[in-house]
């Protein structure tokens, strides 16, 4: 199995946030995990929004999620648990992350609301 690697919190930078976050189904991914109190797995996201997501896809959000230094992944037997690093990217970037979030969940709010 290849290891899961991380960037040290030296190395991310806001571009490879703002790119991770620029796919709907991975900012609906991230804001789950962070609002979660324990660590999820991979197949816990299979449906986004109603719609089911390939696991090749899902694969392919969470290397993006993790090579952003969003998220971290840990192997438990044949899962992969992921956590936010909110902590660690509060300290770096102050309240951007939750600045987006918060302006994303709004967004869907507001949408929510138009098509009722």
């Amino acid at each position: 199995m290849k290891p899961l690697t991380h960037p040290h919190i030296d190395d991310i930078t806001v571009e490879g946030i703002l790119h991770a976050f620029s796919n709907p189904a991975r900012i609906q991914i991230y804001a789950a995990m962070a609002a979660a109190e324990c660590p999820q797995c991979c197949s816990a996201y299979l449906s986004i929004k109603g719609k089911i997501l390939p696991k090749s896809t899902l694969s392919q959000h969470f290397a993006i999620l993790r090579e952003s230094g969003l998220i971290r992944s840990e192997r438990r037997g044949n899962e992969i648990h992921n956590t936010t690093r909110c902590d660690e990217l509060d300290k770096k970037f102050g309240g951007m992350i939750d600045g987006i979030l918060d302006a994303y969940l709004a967004q869907s709010l507001a949408v929510r609301k138009k098509k009722r």
